[in-house]
């Protein structure tokens, strides 16, 4: 397998198994589901992004064109899980309460004006900036790891 792909799939899974442990030291629960879940510390795909990058760096240099197209990639995919999809995330969040207040005021005759959905939005999608940028360290080290692995020229 391609060692820069196998790097960023890496810091890929690390940061997912790394949600679990993070969560436990925020909320005192371990929930194992974290580890499957969008969102949250470190950020997976900054992660991955940035391992792939290291890698390409430290392989083909930062004046390569391969390092360009790692790094502008990697720009993009962190500038979408802290706006766009957390975005997403914080409209979530306000659909879900506009459900319930639109349930209350419906009290009177339930079912006719209002369906409660049977599956609320989920909220948790996008990123903090600091769980970006965990996620990018993150990355990193994992690709500098990956490149420090590797065989020997």
């Amino acid at each position: 397998m391609n060692k820069a792909l196998s790097t960023a799939i890496a810091g890929i899974g690390i940061a997912q198994a790394l949600k679990v442990p993070f969560h436990y030291a925020k909320t005192g629960r371990w929930k194992w589901s974290k580890a499957f879940d969008a969102g949250g510390m470190p950020s997976s795909h900054a992660a991955g992004a940035a391992s792939l990058a290291t890698s390409v760096a430290l392989k083909r240099g930062v004046a390569s064109v391969e390092f360009a197209i790692s790094s502008l990639f990697g720009l993009i995919v962190m500038y979408d899980a802290m706006g766009v999809r957390r975005r997403t995330g914080e409209i979530a969040v306000e659909v879900n309460d506009l459900d319930a207040a639109v349930e209350k005021l419906a009290e009177r005759h339930p079912g006719i004006y209002h369906r409660k959905r049977d599956k609320e939005l989920k909220e948790m999608i996008g990123h903090l900036p600091r769980e970006v940028v965990g996620g990018c360290l993150l990355g990193v080290a994992v690709g500098l790891c990956g490149h420090l692995t590797g065989k020997p020229k």
